[in-house]
């Protein structure tokens, strides 16, 4: 996977300039979708869509020791304690209760949601087609069965925050 970080020029012309990230599989998965006006512009919906200056990623030196996660503690879901600066400043408060509030309705969400692992698309697309029962399931799926099963009209949406599958929580 490769994330550009794009420019949508009808926005830039109006003065607002939006940006936005773009994922996709080769610089090649990119030139065949911007030349099939596949890449829009999220805000105003223009294909006059094109590469942003961007900075490079830059690995860590050979010398230099890897920063550690510590793993989620607890089944709950929390917004990091630590506000993370942006560009800008930190967030403003509003943003961290909002992102908390989220924090929390997804761990409520979850709690009521089965979780069926990798089986995820393919029960997904079962319910949707009646060959078992309509229920509540959260699992992984890959980028390419989430595609597949949009494409099928099937109704999903991304767990917002990471979580941990429930047999590798400490």
């Amino acid at each position: 996977m490769i994330v550009f970080d794009l420019e949508c020029r009808a926005c830039a012309g109006s003065g607002s300039g939006n940006r936005f990230e773009g994922w996709f599989g080769s610089s090649g998965d990119y030139a065949a979708q911007v030349e099939r006006g596949l890449v829009t512009c999220p805000v105003c919906g223009s294909a006059d869509v094109g590469k942003a200056v961007m900075a490079p990623a830059v690995g860590r030196k050979g010398n230099q020791p890897a920063a550690t996660a510590s793993p989620p503690t607890g089944t709950e879901l929390t917004a990091p304690a630590p506000v993370q600066p942006v560009t800008t400043g930190s967030l403003p408060p509003e943003a961290v209760a909002m992102l908390r509030t989220l924090a929390k309705m997804q761990a409520e969400v979850l709690k009521s949601s089965t979780w069926v692992g990798a089986k995820f698309a393919d029960d997904a697309r079962a319910m949707h087609y009646g060959e078992k029962d309509a229920a509540l399931i959260h699992g992984q799926a890959t980028a390419r069965e989430a595609q597949e099963l949009a494409e099928e009209g099937i109704g999903i949406a991304p767990v917002l925050f990471p979580m941990a599958p429930p047999g590798e929580l400490n």
